[in-house]
C-alpha cells in the first residue's frame, strides 16, 4: 500500500474532529478553500460525494467515503461555536489498508481527535481493486467513474455464493448491465464450466446469449437450433403448487383435498411400481415428490364420481360399473370419454319417477367440486397450458410411465455443454406465473441441495439463478410459492453452491428479507425516494450519501456495494456489443442525427410509408413466438 509521505503536506485535506461509530466529521485545511489541489501534477477534487480519502493511523490506513459536504456536515453542537468560513466533510469508515499492500472491508481501531485526513491516489486505488490479471477470482465490469484507467472488478466467488441485486429504473440500462455481466461470467476461456439459470419473463436475453445458451419457450422457433419446447411436468409440483394451478379452490371442509392427496399418492406409488426409479423405495413417497402420475386418469375418476349416475333399481350395487347409467351415441355405444384426450363421459339424467321402473341415482359420496374439474378439463384440453399438463416426453400415459425422467428434464436444465439455461416464460399464463417460478426454483435448489456431495451437485459446479423482473412474483407478503422459494435459496443456498441475482427496476416491491440477504448491489439510477430507501436499509454499510447519488446517475452507470467489491465503487459498466445487447432497447421515433429529408430505417420520421400487411403481425401473436422477419416471398 502507498503510504502518505508525512513530509509531503500534499495531500493532507483536513483533520478529524468529531467520531460517532463509523462516521467522522472532518474539517478542511485553510489552504484548501480553494476546492482543488495538485499531488505528483494531477489535480484532485477535494469534498466529492463518494470520493475516498485515507486517515493514517501507525502502520494502517483507514480508508472511507466522503457522504456529506457543508453546513450540513457539521455537527450539531459545534454547529454554533465554528467559525462561518470553516468547512465540514462527514466520512463513512470501510474498511483499512496495510503497508503490505492488503485490503480489508472492517476496521480494527478507530481514528482519533486530530488525526490527518489524506486525499486518496490512484495508486491507492489501483492497489487497492488489485488486476484482474493477477487474481483469477476477480473479473472486469467496467471502469471506476472519472478514472478509466482502473478496472471495476468483482469478486466471482461473492457474487454468486453471496447473492446480487441489479436494481434500477427502467431505461437505466439494466437489462444491459445484466447481459454484460452474464457475457462476462460465461467466458468459455475464464471459467468453462460455468452454469447460469436465466429466468427470462419478456424474451429478452435470447438475442443477447443466444450463441452460448440453450433456449426453452412455450414457443419455440424450428428455425432456430437453440431453441427448444419449454416443459414443466406438473407432476414435479409440490401437492399445494398442484391444486392451486389445477383444481384451484376447494371446499373449505377438507374432505374433497384429503381424497385427492391420497389418491395422487396411490397413483405415484402404482407409478413408480409400474417405472421403478433406482434406490428408491415406493413406501418412502409423499405426495409431493417429484414422480410421474396421469392427472388425465385422476380427473375422469373424480369427474366419474361426481357426475356419475347408476340404475339402482332392484338394490344395484353402484361400485359395479356396469350398471352405471351412460348416455349413447346415435349408434348406441356408450358415451364412456377418454381420459387421455381430457373428453368427459356423459352420464344419464337421475330418474325416480314411482310409475317408472327404471331408477337412475347419483353415485354415491359426492365431494362438490364439479366446478374446479370443469375448468381442470378444459385446462387439459387447451394448448395454452400443454408446457405444463401435456409436457411433451413427461407427461404420463394412464399408468403414469413416461418416455423421459426427471434426470432428463434437470440435465436439459443444468448439464448442457452450454453455460447458460434460459428458461423464457413470456407465453406462460400470468395466472400461474407465479407458481412455475416457484416450483422451477424448487426444483433447482431441492436437487442441488440432495446433490451437494456429488460431482453434478452446487458445491463441486456452483450454479446462479437470475430473476429478471423479480418484483413481479417476489412481493413483499412472503407467501407465494415463488417468494418461499426464493426465501430458501437466499438464506441456505450459499452452503449449497446455489446463488442468486435479483434483477428489479422496482426494489420496493420486493420481499425486504430477500434484498436484505443480498451481499452485493449493482444500484444503477433510481428516481423513486421509496427504492432508494429500501436499497439503503438492505447495505451492511453506512452509506446513505452515496446511495443518495443515485437519482444523478447517467444510463449505464452503478454503483457496485457489498461484499463482491473490496469498495463501493461508482462504475462505468462495460456494455457488451450491440448485437449482444437484450431486447429491451428503447424504439426510436425520431433520428435525432439524420437530416430533415432523410430516409431513416425507422421510427416516425420515415419519409416512405411501407404498405401496411398484418398477416403476420397477426400469425406471430396467434404463435406467440415473435419472429423478426416474415419468410421471404417465392
Amino acid at each position: 500500500m502507498i503510504r502518505p509521505d508525512l513530509a509531503d503536506r500534499a495531500t493532507v485535506i483536513g483533520t478529524v474532529q468529531d467520531v460517532s461509530g463509523t462516521s467522522v466529521s472532518v474539517t478542511l485545511t485553510s489552504d484548501h478553500f480553494s476546492g482543488l489541489s495538485f499531488v505528483h501534477g494531477q489535480g484532485h477534487k477535494i469534498g466529492q460525494i463518494g470520493s475516498f480519502v485515507k486517515i493514517p493511523i501507525g502502520y494502517v490506513d483507514l480508508y472511507g467515503i466522503v457522504s456529506q459536504v457543508g453546513a450540513s456536515a457539521v455537527p450539531e453542537k459545534a454547529a454554533l461555536s465554528m467559525p462561518n468560513g470553516l468547512r465540514w466533510m462527514t466520512v463513512q469508515l470501510i474498511g483499512e489498508g496495510y503497508r503490505t499492500g492488503r485490503f480489508q472491508r472492517g476496521i480494527s481501531q478507530y481514528p482519533t481527535f486530530e488525526d490527518e485526513v489524506h486525499l486518496v491516489s490512484e495508486a491507492d486505488l489501483q492497489a487497492i481493486y488489485g488486476r484482474s490479471d493477477q487474481q483469477n477470482h476477480l473479473v472486469r465490469v467496467g471502469h471506476v467513474a472519472g478514472s478509466e484507467s482502473i478496472d471495476a472488478l468483482v469478486d466471482v466467488n461473492k457474487l454468486v455464493t453471496r447473492h446480487s441485486a441489479v436494481v434500477g429504473t427502467t431505461g437505466s440500462g439494466k437489462s444491459t448491465t445484466v447481459a454484460g455481466l452474464l457475457n462476462v461470467l460465461s467466458d468459455e476461456n475464464r471459467f468453462p464450466s460455468a452454469r447460469i439459470v436465466v429466468l427470462d419473463l419478456h424474451g429478452e436475453y435470447g438475442k443477447a446469449l443466444g450463441d452460448r445458451a440453450n433456449i426453452f419457450k412455450v414457443s419455440p422457433d424450428a428455425r432456430n437450433t437453440n431453441e427448444h419446447r419449454l416443459c414443466v411436468p406438473f407432476w414435479a409440483l409440490s401437492f399445494d403448487e398442484l391444486m392451486r394451478v389445477t383444481f384451484g379452490s376447494l371446499p373449505q371442509d377438507g374432505k374433497a383435498r384429503n381424497i385427492i392427496l391420497e389418491q395422487i399418492l396411490e397413483a405415484k406409488i402404482a407409478s413408480l411400481t409400474a417405472q421403478p426409479i433406482a434406490g428408491v423405495d415406493p413406501a418412502s413417497i409423499t405426495a409431493d415428490s417429484p414422480v410421474p402420475f396421469s392427472l388425465n386418469k385422476l380427473w375422469h375418476d373424480l369427474y366419474c364420481r361426481e357426475f356419475g349416475t347408476y340404475l339402482s333399481a332392484g338394490g344395484a350395487n353402484p361400485s359395479d360399473q356396469a350398471t352405471w347409467a351412460y348416455e349413447c351415441d346415435l349408434s348406441g355405444a356408450k358415451i364412456v370419454g377418454d381420459a387421455q384426450a381430457a373428453v368427459p363421459p356423459r352420464f344419464r339424467k337421475v330418474k325416480n319417477v314411482a310409475s317408472d321402473q327404471e331408477k337412475i341415482n347419483w353415485l354415491p359420496d359426492v365431494l362438490n367440486i364439479r366446478g374446479p374439474l370443469e375448468a381442470l378439463g378444459a385446462r387439459l384440453r387447451v394448448a395454452r397450458y400443454d408446457f405444463l399438463l401435456k409436457a411433451g416426453d413427461w407427461h404420463p400415459e394412464l399408468d403414469g410411465t413416461t418416455t423421459k425422467t426427471l434426470a432428463d428434464l434437470v440435465g436439459q436444465w443444468l448439464g448442457s455443454n452450454k453455460p447458460i439455461t434460459i428458461l423464457d416464460l413470456s407465453g406462460i399464463p400470468s395466472t400461474v406465473t407465479n407458481d412455475i417460478i416457484g416450483n422451477i426454483l424448487r426444483v433447482l435448489y431441492d436437487g442441488l441441495f440432495w446433490a451437494r456431495n456429488l460431482s453434478e451437485g452446487g458445491r463441486e459446479r456452483p450454479l446462479l439463478v437470475v430473476m429478471e423482473e423479480a418484483h413481479s412474483y417476489l412481493g413483499d407478503n412472503g407467501g407465494s410459492a415463488a417468494s418461499i422459494a426464493t426465501q430458501r435459496i437466499v438464506k441456505e443456498g450459499r452452503k449449497y453452491g446455489i446463488g442468486a441475482m435479483i434483477v428489479s427496476q422496482r426494489p420496493a416491491e420486493i420481499n425486504p428479507t430477500i434484498l436484505s440477504q443480498c451481499g452485493t448491489f449493482f444500484a444503477m439510477r433510481l428516481s423513486n425516494a421509496t427504492d432508494r430507501s429500501h436499497v439503503t436499509s438492505a447495505l451492511s454499510d453506512n452509506l446513505e450519501g452515496l446511495t443518495s447519488m443515485l437519482p444523478v446517475l447517467r444510463t449505464g452507470e452503478a454503483i457496485i456495494l457489498g461484499e463482491a467489491v473490496r469498495l463501493p465503487m461508482r462504475t462505468m459498466i462495460q456494455a457488451p456489443p450491440r448485437d449482444r445487447r437484450p431486447d429491451s432497447q428503447d424504439p426510436l421515433i425520431c433520428d435525432e442525427a439524420a437530416p430533415d429529408d432523410s430516409m431513416t430505417p425507422g421510427g416516425w420520421n420515415l419519409r416512405t410509408h411501407i404498405a401496411a400487411d398484418y398477416r403476420y403481425f397477426v400469425e406471430n401473436w396467434l404463435q406467440q413466438n415473435p419472429i423478426s422477419s416474415p419468410p421471404k416471398k417465392e
